[in-house]
């Protein structure tokens, strides 16, 4: 178990431009069928039971490794996010499906993550979507070297030291899981109630 942090703080604050009822448009990698990830997250959410209502635990619907945003519902046009399913079709046709480890955790300010290794096909990917928005759009919103490969499965719900949260997660430090990454998700994201929830636009396959 490493953490990056000695502090942890409320995960939940409301970053600039959402609200109660705000959509937005993203691409993420999820998890559906990945039993290998589901046993590994409900091992750490076991691990974090005890913590009660100061961690918000992830149930294995919404895993999720985010790659690219795109931008709101209602300040994105419709007809240019299918422009962009399209073009991100043909380029992710030029990237081989691949297995990813996911895990050991590491503490961060504002949640339990894993780590995802190797980067280089997870880069490929996103860098595919990247080139793909900008075939439509005139910016690709969210900068390129601002990417921390990761899966949570837990965010901090209050503030205070990391103590509990290393001494819960002490028997799990070199846990891991497998996926088979075969796709890519855009989704229609919201945060309403304390869970990043979505539905699914498309699904776009590797190559």
């Amino acid at each position: 178990m490493t953490s990056d942090t000695e502090a942890m703080r409320n995960h939940w604050w409301w970053r600039p431009g959402w609200s109660v009822g705000r959509r937005f448009y993203t691409w993420h990698l999820t998890f559906e069928g990945q039993d290998d990830v589901h046993r590994l997250a409900a091992e750490y959410r076991a691990a974090l039971a005890p913590l009660g209502d100061s961690v918000t635990l992830i149930p294995d619907r919404w895993l999720h490794l985010t790659m690219q945003g795109i931008g709101f519902v209602g300040e994105t046009s419709e007809k240019d996010v299918d422009k962009i399913v399209a073009a991100a079709a043909e380029r992710l046709a030029e990237v081989p499906v691949f297995d990813a480890e996911i895990g050991p955790a590491v503490i961060d300010p504002e949640a339990i993550l894993l780590h995802v290794h190797p980067d280089t096909p997870v880069r490929r990917v996103r860098d595919s979507i990247r080139a793909a928005i900008g075939d439509v759009l005139d910016e690709v919103p969210e900068k390129a070297e601002v990417f921390t490969l990761h899966v949570s499965v837990a965010y901090s719900a209050g503030d205070g030291p990391t103590t509990a949260v290393a001494t819960a997660l002490a028997g799990l430090d070199h846990a891991s899981a497998r996926a088979r990454i075969t796709s890519a998700q855009l989704i229609v994201l919201h945060r309403d109630r304390q869970m990043y929830e979505w539905e699914t636009y498309a699904t776009v396959p590797l190559g």
